[in-house]
């Protein structure tokens, strides 16, 4: 797998820990309408295509569609489980990371992600969106909670946090944070 790695991505560093491509986060609800679904279905082939990997929380609903989505277009997918078991991760997931730490994952897959793309969501989402913001990483939604009204300090929009129109704006946005970050 290794080298396979090594000739399809580009190495990168990021944070001073060689990573031969990067990692878009993708968050949303393990149950959603067919339209989210579709969204985060084209959000993880749009990532794939790139030449990025997926990670998510590794289970059904938008978590499911966005590694399927990359799996059509040969993308990796990392799932963050939140049980004990390796079985319990969405057909599409390649890496199981088996955790065992319930909802507590939700700030692992944070910190692995380069960046966060949250389609649709629940409380979990809101969650991780949260964690996220909280360690300054850059979060993209698409169909997701609105923070607009969230204002923290006097009107002023809250940082890191940007709305998209369709899957393939949410990527490119994602993309471009990773590119400042250098």
């Amino acid at each position: 797998m290794r080298i396979l790695l090594a000739t399809v991505y580009e190495p990168r560093s990021l944070s001073g820990v060689n990573v031969p491509f990067k990692i878009v986060g993708v968050i949303g609800a393990s149950k959603a309408d067919s339209e989210i679904l579709r969204l985060a279905e084209e959000v993880g082939a749009e990532i794939a295509k790139r030449g990025c990997a997926v990670v998510c929380g590794g289970l059904t609903g938008v978590m499911e569609a966005a590694c399927k989505g990359a799996r059509k277009e040969s993308g990796l997918t990392i799932g963050i489980i939140p049980s004990d078991e390796k079985k319990d991760a969405n057909v599409y997931v390649q890496i199981p990371i088996v955790t065992g730490m319930g909802s507590g994952r939700n700030i692992m897959l944070v910190k692995t992600a380069d960046v966060i793309i949250a389609v649709g969501g629940e409380f979990g989402t809101l969650s991780e969106i949260a964690h996220a913001l909280n360690i300054g990483k850059t979060v993209i939604g698409l169909r997701t909670w609105k923070l607009d009204a969230a204002h923290i300090h006097h009107d002023h929009p809250i940082p890191n946090f940007t709305e998209a129109f369709s899957p393939k704006e949410a990527v490119d946005l994602a993309l471009a944070s990773i590119s400042a970050q250098k």
